[in-house]
Formats: C-alpha cells, sequence, structure tokens
C-alpha cells in the first residue's frame, strides 16, 4: 500500500495531475449545477402587457394626460383589431 514513495505507483507526476483535473472538472460541474438550478428568470406569464407597461408610465409620471389617452387609444384599437382579425 505504498502507492506515492516508491515513484513506480499512480500517484507519481501524471497520477496527481490526472486527480488534480478531476477534482477540478468535479468542482467546476458542482458549480455549474448549483448556479442553473437557482437562477431565476421570470415567467413568461408574468412580463407585462402594453396596457401595464403604460399604466405604469402614466402613474410615475413619464408621460402626460394626452400622450396617455392616445396611446390608451392606439392600444385598445390594435387589440380589438386583433379579436376581430381572429374571429
Amino acid at each position: 500500500m505504498d502507492w506515492y514513495r516508491d515513484g513506480t505507483g499512480w500517484m507519481n507526476g501524471g497520477g496527481l495531475v490526472f486527480m488534480g483535473l478531476f477534482w477540478i472538472l468535479l468542482l467546476g460541474l458542482g458549480i455549474l449545477l448549483v448556479t442553473w438550478l437557482t437562477r431565476r428568470e421570470k415567467p413568461a406569464e408574468r412580463r407585462e402587457s402594453p396596457r401595464q407597461i403604460l399604466d405604469r408610465r402614466f402613474t410615475s409620471g413619464d408621460i402626460d394626460s394626452a400622450a396617455y389617452a392616445q396611446a390608451r387609444r392606439l392600444i385598445d384599437n390594435r387589440v380589438s383589431g386583433m379579436s376581430e382579425t381572429n374571429l
């Protein structure tokens, strides 16, 4: 069981390199697995609709009431036009 002292066993030079590479690879795969499992992405259902974006911009003061009313008419016309063409 004296694998590393006589210089002929697997723990000389090459064995140490391969063992080091093995542990680095194993650690890297573990880190990738943890980051992949803990990644937080917004589901597609939670994306804001154009109307919600418009409402948020109006309430934060980015646009005035005239621009809000015009954009709301455009959004409502586009939505009603889409539902008519889909029927």
